[in-house]
């Protein structure tokens, strides 16, 4: 019988990542079946998906719990595809409001069936009570920081650092790139807008940076806008925004990201994976995030680190400016890339993003945690 995996990713980046796994798996064992939750990204990596993610990608409390019924929807989905097909292991990843009620449920039902789960929650923001849960549902965690590892060990969970795929995906950037295909020959300088990939980001986030960069047209007339256009957002959606400031000169980017991003001088970025992404590429950022009241403030109460930026986290200081709900405004982003624009300190940040790329190593995630996931597999019946 052939090996068996469910694979369940809850968003763009889950996606992503699942995809590159998904690779990794297949290239060391050819005929293992994979299935799950995930999008076009892990279909064309040969996972047969029974649900997508898309309709599932929303992000704080309020917005989860409008969701409720979509949610359980997919939950009760995800329990009827994994008791009718038996698979060995469940990869969970990322995604852990979703993720850890259904490992939950499926230690309670399927007690035989391993749990593996691939990027940690971010217990070490909020959440450390969340560490004994995991502790008694997870059978392998693969963390993409070194820091998680010892932070698991510690509490008795089998924890391997894995590397961070989001590192492996942008060396792979750069290996099958062609720059000079994409290198802009006007000499212009570029601003790179990145309002998230979801539709409740995109309606809260981007009016403001169309907004910022209308203001600095005013005094940088030189200036050119990229809109960076992740997968699952519509086109006709960026579209209802831009009628309203047509007069911009801006281009529309869906593919070939990291190549378009290297070539910008400074970047506005949603709060998300995507800052860690931009300053991987090493081009200057800073951050910016709205979401609901009651979200915001909940998250003010919980969060227990002095950064909400993957890149300042990562960094472990401010190398990038954050604009979190009230101060995320017009203004307030216009003022700080004239800031940039006009200071010497480019270099110094570059270097510090520099740094920041070497601590997360030399690992190809996807390698590793394919290799421990088979080792799982290898000690489990199929």
């Amino acid at each position: 019988m052939a090996h068996s995996l469910v694979l369940i990713a809850g968003e763009t980046s889950g996606d992503m990542h699942g995809a590159l796994l998904a690779q990794r798996l297949r290239e060391r064992m050819p005929h293992i079946s994979l299935a799950g939750i995930g999008g076009e990204r892990m279909r064309a990596a040969g996972v047969e998906t029974f649900a997508d993610f898309s309709s599932m990608a929303v992000v704080g409390f309020w917005e989860i719990i409008k969701h409720l019924r979509n949610y359980k929807k997919f939950f009760d989905q995800t329990l009827a595809y994994i008791a009718k097909q038996r698979p060995q292991a469940v990869v969970l990843i990322d995604f852990p409001g979703f993720n850890l009620r259904l490992a939950q449920r499926i230690r309670r039902d399927f007690p035989a069936i391993k749990i593996i789960y691939y990027i940690s929650p971010q217990v070490w923001a909020w959440g450390a009570g969340r560490i004994a849960l995991i502790k008694n549902v997870v059978d392998r965690m693969l963390v993409v920081f070194a820091f998680e590892e010892e932070l698991y060990r510690r509490h008795g969970v089998p924890a391997v650092f894995v590397g961070h795929p989001l590192h492996e995906h942008l060396r792979e950037a750069e290996e099958t790139a062609a720059p000079l295909a994409l290198a802009f020959s006007d000499g212009h300088p570029r601003i790179a807008l990145l309002p998230g990939s979801r539709e409740m980001e995109i309606c809260r986030l981007l009016p403001v940076m169309l907004a910022a960069a209308q203001r600095l047209r005013a005094t940088h007339p030189t200036l050119r806008f990229l809109l960076f256009k992740a997968p699952p957002v519509e086109q006709a959606l960026l579209a209802a925004h831009l009628r309203r400031h047509g007069d911009l000169p801006l281009t529309i980017i869906d593919k070939h990201h990291y190549q378009y991003l290297k070539q910008c001088r400074f970047a506005w970025v949603c709060s998300g994976t995507a800052t860690l992404e931009t300053a991987l590429v090493g081009t200057p950022l800073l951050i910016v995030y709205r979401t609901s009241f009651l979200t915001w403030f909940i998250s003010r109460l919980l969060i227990k680190i002095p950064y909400i930026g993957l890149a300042n986290i990562v960094a472990g200081e401010k190398i990038a400016d954050e604009f979190v709900q009230f101060s995320a405004t017009a203004s307030n982003i216009a003022r700080a890339t004239e800031n940039f624009l006009t200071s010497p300190s480019a270099e110094h940040i570059r270097a510090k993003l520099t740094g920041m790329r070497a601590k997360l190593g030399e690992k190809k995630a996807s390698e590793c945690a394919a290799e421990e996931i088979l080792a799982v597999l290898k000690h489990t019946v199929p």
